[in-house]
């Protein structure tokens, strides 16, 4: 079989599939396990893949910037936006992370909803410099441009002096084998820090990230409260998620 013929191959069975096993691939294609490692690597490195131990899965389409993130699934996220700013109770403490669904909780927080809200991100600060009643205070250090978020040692210590009811969580990939991930390692190390400092912590989880992985694990399914998606509930991922936590069904 030619290089070409095995990249399609494994791009169908990732299409079809959601996930490529590398062992199972090789037997398919009479090749040893080396050869499709090494297709996958030449997929990963054009960003086609997300390696895994065993073989691969999708890679998640939350990694572009910011501003494409912004155009990517935006009635999914205005869905996932809505369900979190009802799991806010008035005069609670909440901590949002950075990301376009987070900016969507601060514009549909409403207006009489008196909260206090901390946040490393300068985005979602501006986003409520308007609120009339709800305290904001900044998490600072170095800024992440890709995210528009605070990152680093000096933002990490910040949110260790911090303590809230609820955060949520901000991630690229939700997958029930490859767990919540994020593409950057200081920012899985930030978002950790946040998670650490709240009673509760939700996963904002548009479609288009569940499913999908990226490379740094951020925590597992049981430090978190639920994950809340607008994704299909009959979809076998998803199911596989109820397995091992608390689905909240966005817009349903």
């Amino acid at each position: 079989m030619l290089a070409a013929e095995r990249r399609d191959h494994l791009l169908e069975t990732l299409r079809r599939d959601g996930k490529i096993v590398a062992k199972t691939a090789a037997a398919e294609l009479g090749l040893s396990e080396d050869s499709i490692r090494r297709d996958l690597r030449e997929l990963a490195a054009e960003g086609l893949c997300q390696r895994v131990y065993g073989g691969a899965l999708p890679v998640s389409p939350a990694l572009a910037d910011y501003d494409g993130r912004r155009r990517v699934a935006v009635a999914g996220k205005q869905l996932v936006a809505a369900a979190a700013v009802r799991l806010i109770d008035p005069g609670s403490t909440v901590i949002l992370d950075g990301g376009t669904t987070a900016l969507a909780i601060a514009s549909g927080l409403p207006a009489d909803l008196r909260c206090t809200v901390i946040t490393h991100s300068p985005t979602v600060a501006a986003a409520l410099v308007e609120h009339p009643v709800a305290e904001v205070f900044v998490l600072g250090g170095r800024l992440f441009k890709h995210s528009a978020v605070a990152s680093g040692a000096a933002a990490v210590e910040a949110a260790q002096q911090v303590s809230a009811d609820v955060f949520f969580l901000g991630v690229t990939g939700i997958h029930p084998e490859a767990g919540l991930t994020t593409g950057d390692a200081d920012e899985a190390a930030m978002k950790r820090a946040l998670a650490s400092r709240a009673a509760e912590t939700y996963v904002l989880g548009s479609s288009e990230k569940v499913g999908a992985a990226s490379p740094y694990r951020v925590i597992g399914f049981d430090a978190v409260a639920g994950v809340i998606t607008d994704a299909d509930p009959g979809s076998d991922v998803v199911r596989r998620l109820g397995e091992q936590v608390r689905v909240v069904e966005a817009g349903r």
